[in-house]
């Protein structure tokens, strides 16, 4: 089976490593357009490009797949390249585009989504976080069958795993990636010989993972030490999760990165103990104890560290 795949992120190219390691052809891979990083912000490959250059893959880049929008020559190029192509399916995952319906119909088995959410619990961009932002106790991997809504095609492979308590989207993402890699496999070599089954998604049960935005990034210590606490694990590594400290230029953004929760009162924002590895801070309900933390251009330290570091913490955080 000749096998074109569309991904972006290190998700994806977990993907594709699978794929490749399992043997089967990829004439061609869609991967977003190379994008500034770094300090220096220069262009950077995707992982998938950069992957499939090393495997000698052929990479097609546009800026959008819909032959009647902004970019209509890049569309038309990459439809061009998948028909050149002739591919018997083709597996998206984390793609970042839109597939229009001549993309999802030009594979004779269709297009074949990585989806991390056992659906459809956590339709949308950012399943993993919401899941974890959400207190989910189990998460997992869907292979769907994609059709032209926002992941509402029928479930065709599925597998659940934990989410542990100490888990955050960076670790959760690593187990999510090698899960996707494996069950997409398996779906491939079910597919070359007929044997995939579709079923449709439950009508209950829908939730939207919307996008993660840096604005969510502001600690509220007026919600339970519990809702903080796995927000800060939902948002590690973007965008953190942050408050602020007096500083000689005006306020520093401090983020926070590891904290559990104790049984202790006060007022929401309220600096309960500061003293040796110990930092506690009231919350709406309960209380943080926090252990890592990371300052303005610095690099994440304990709290001892972050104390030792001065300045003297306010009465309150709030």
């Amino acid at each position: 089976m000749k096998v074109a795949f569309a991904g972006t992120p290190e998700f994806a190219s977990e993907a594709l490593s699978a794929i490749l390691t399992a043997g089967f052809e990829v004439p061609l891979v869609l991967t977003q357009p190379d994008r500034p990083a770094g300090r220096g912000m220069k262009l950077q490959a995707s992982p998938v490009k950069q992957l499939a250059q090393q495997h000698g893959i052929t990479v097609a880049q546009p800026h959008s797949l819909k032959l009647d929008g902004k970019y209509p020559d890049e569309a038309r190029a990459a439809q061009e390249a998948l028909l050149a192509a002739a591919p018997d399916v083709m597996v998206v995952a984390a793609y970042g585009l839109i597939l229009p319906q001549w993309t999802l119909s030009l594979p004779r088995l269709g297009c074949l989504n990585i989806h991390g959410s056992l659906l459809p619990r956590w339709r949308g961009a950012a399943p993993i976080h919401r899941a974890i932002e959400a207190g989910d106790a189990e998460t997992g991997i869907t292979i769907m069958q994609m059709d032209i809504g926002l992941d509402t095609g029928d479930m065709l492979v599925i597998e659940k795993t934990a989410i542990r308590p100490d888990d955050t989207t960076a670790t959760l993402h690593d187990r999510l990636a090698t899960l996707g890699g494996r069950l997409i496999v398996e779906a491939l070599e079910m597919a070359a010989c007929g044997g995939l089954t579709a079923t449709p998604q439950p009508q209950e049960g829908v939730n939207y993972a919307h996008k993660i935005e840096k604005a969510e990034a502001a600690i509220d210590w007026r919600l339970p030490a519990t809702e903080i606490e796995r927000r800060m694990r939902a948002f590690d590594p973007f965008p953190g999760t942050t408050f602020q400290l007096p500083g000689d230029k005006g306020p520093d953004t401090i983020k926070l990165w590891a904290a559990g929760v104790v049984p202790a009162t006060g007022q929401p924002g309220e600096v309960l103990h500061a003293q040796g590895d110990t930092l506690v801070v009231a919350c709406g309900e309960q209380a943080l104890a926090l252990r890592t933390l990371q300052k303005p251009g610095g690099k994440r330290v304990s709290v001892r560290e972050f104390l030792q570091s001065g300045p003297a913490l306010p009465a309150s955080l709030a």
